[in-house]
């Protein structure tokens, strides 16, 4: 596609960035929908941060997503944050207004419980979950799960101290328990999410026995590199419904494509299969 002067322009700043699949999720969408505009990837070293955002209004960026290392650094930056990303402490889409005013917003939650409801529909949140986890992934699943009525979140990490303090912020739903009583949290779930990256390549494996969990809680493994971990393989074997996590990519690009590109996106198979090619 030829780009205008008019042409649209959005991206994702990380450092590195050279891994990031969003320039292949908003670049189907762009040329899916013929639209006049560009999805960057934008390397920018966590010192440069500050002076990055600062540039997109003068550059004609309607906004950009922020990953790794840059999540929690760019709510200092931000004029405005939506709850999410206050409640998170995290921006991941960021959105150029009125005046070149920064918008700060979080679309992981929406993008997480967006998918857990497209693959199993079924789900319900009375039952207890089991969130193993207590980084910025997990404060952003947790504040989705309290926001669809969760009854009680039980959050395990291997550092005590941080699966406290995310219970504590998460309010009466949540509570924490040691690592070592991991198997003992998956009794009467019905979810189980990883929001570690135990089990992703180049990490190490995810140690957990399945045998507590109920036959029909939902194995939710926010890893997508691999795309079959062994944790979801083990949920298959048992007949518990099992769901990686690109989708939660793909889900948490549709608010911001709307925003710098003015159409609604759609998580389709045919996206799916594509942004997971080379995984």
């Amino acid at each position: 596609m030829i780009l205008s002067g008019a042409a649209r322009l959005a991206g994702v700043m990380g450092w590195p960035v050279a891994h990031s699949r969003s320039p292949r999720i908003h670049g189907y969408w762009l040329e899916e929908k013929a639209i006049d505009g560009a999805y960057l990837p934008l390397a920018v070293r966590p010192e440069a941060l500050g002076a990055a955002l600062a540039a997109l209004p003068a550059l004609g960026f309607r906004g950009c997503n922020l990953t790794a290392p840059h999540k929690e650094a760019a709510v200092l930056h931000m004029a405005t944050l939506s709850g999410a990303a206050r409640r998170i402490g995290a921006v991941n889409t960021v959105t150029v207004g009125e005046g070149g005013a920064l918008h700060g917003d979080n679309t992981d939650g929406y993008g997480f419980i967006s998918h857990l409801r497209q693959e199993a529909p079924g789900w319900k949140p009375a039952a207890p979950v089991a969130m193993l986890g207590a980084g910025g992934a997990a404060r952003a699943v947790v504040d989705a799960l309290v926001a669809a009525g969760a009854a009680e979140i039980r959050i395990v990490n291997r550092s005590p101290e941080r699966a406290a303090a995310l219970a504590a912020a998460a309010g009466g739903a949540a509570r924490s328990l040691p690592w070592e009583e991991r198997g003992r949290a998956l009794e009467e779930c019905g979810l189980l999410v990883n929001t570690t990256q135990l089990g992703q390549v180049g990490k190490p494996a995810l140690a957990l026995d399945l045998e507590r969990l109920p036959a029909e809680a939902v194995v939710y493994d926010l890893v997508y590199a691999p795309l079959e971990t062994a944790l979801l393989q083990a949920a298959r074997a048992r007949g518990n419904v099992a769901v990686d996590g690109l989708g939660m990519l793909i889900h948490q690009a549709r608010p911001g494509f709307a925003a710098w590109f003015g159409a609604r996106a759609e998580a389709t198979a045919a996206l799916r299969a594509f942004v997971a090619e080379g995984l």
